[in-house]
């Protein structure tokens, strides 16, 4: 668990139960696939989707029977596409560790995400409402074709900035943006609240999902945990290089026509995204999400997690890994 939840001894322990849970229900016969689960809701992740529908209970009744086992759906969720991401990216990191395809290979990394897929079912089935089951599932769907999108994507030179937001929309804001929503409205929050903390989520998430874009540029693997510019290598373009070659093409025409590349390659592409202001272009859009994201939150009706909620948003959009 990241040492930021240090600093909210309520959210740390319920993040503690969230995680208790998890471990509970993924209990099975295959102990490779159970030790090699419980090590990944070990490996110390910020866990900031379920953290998020615990705040969003907190603008409810805050009861915590409901929203513990949403929370632990929602990361269940996320990990599972995290799993599943790393097999189709061969990434070799993840939160700073071997990745489990990495370790296992790629085949038992792909039925260890399908099996907490079955997880997320069995809990959705135990503890959800229908509404909630209803949601998580159109969630799941906007993911997976966020993800098919962008494999779609791969190596075009077609490289649009809207088609780049839809994409992060569905890969990245909707699961921020239900985490929020759920966690209100399981708890009886307002409609006008949920819906309000929905449009947070997503705005935040949009932001988070660009600053991440721009570590792969300007970070290294110990920094930030995964395999540095390794969207680069696969031939994903995120919006740094996205606006760097809308500043400059003739300069991206004869690398961006390759279908490989090398060291030299990547650290060219670095170089020339740099030069012509992707990073500082993208860096302007992140913090246009965050100042949506902030008016959101100055909305919420006075609580004291509004200003958690803040304060998490802020450190957000600093960080660096």
């Amino acid at each position: 668990m990241d040492n930021i939840w240090n600093n909210y001894p309520e959210i740390k322990q319920e993040l503690a139960e969230v995680l208790d849970l998890m471990k509970k229900n993924v209990k099975c016969k295959d102990k490779k696939i159970e030790n090699s689960i419980i090590e990944l809701i070990e490996s110390g992740g910020k866990l900031l989707r379920p953290a998020f529908v615990l705040m969003g209970a907190k603008f409810g009744d805050n009861d915590g029977q409901k929203s513990i086992p949403t929370a632990a759906v929602i990361e269940m969720l996320h990990m599972a596409s995290l799993v599943h991401d790393d097999v189709i990216d061969d990434s070799k990191l993840r939160r700073g560790q071997e990745t489990i395809q990495s370790k296992y290979g790629k085949d038992y990394a792909v039925y260890i995400g399908d099996y907490l897929f079955c997880v997320c079912f069995k809990i959705l089935a135990t503890h959800e409402s229908l509404e909630a089951i209803k949601m998580d599932s159109r969630a799941m769907s906007k993911i997976c074709m966020g993800e098919v999108n962008q494999l779609n994507a791969r190596f075009s030179m077609k490289l649009s900035v809207k088609d780049y937001l839809s994409r992060i929309s569905g890969k990245t804001a909707e699961l921020f943006s239900i985490s929020l929503y759920l966690g209100a409205a399981e708890c009886k929050a307002e409609e006008k609240v949920s819906r309000e903390l929905g449009n947070i989520g997503h705005n935040l998430g949009m932001a988070f999902q660009i600053i991440d874009d721009i570590l792969d540029y300007e970070g290294s693997d110990k920094s930030i945990k995964k395999s540095a510019t390794n969207d680069l290598r696969q031939g994903i373009y995120t919006i740094p290089l996205i606006y760097a070659y809308r500043n400059n093409k003739s300069a991206f025409k004869d690398i961006l026509g390759k279908n490989y590349y090398s060291e030299d390659d990547i650290a060219q592409i670095i170089k020339l995204v740099e030069e012509n202001k992707g990073i500082e272009m993208a860096k302007e859009l992140a913090e246009k999400y965050m100042n949506k994201c902030f008016k959101g939150i100055d909305r919420l009706p006075e609580n004291k997690y509004k200003d958690v909620l803040r304060e998490i948003a802020n450190w957000l959009l600093q960080r660096t890994y």
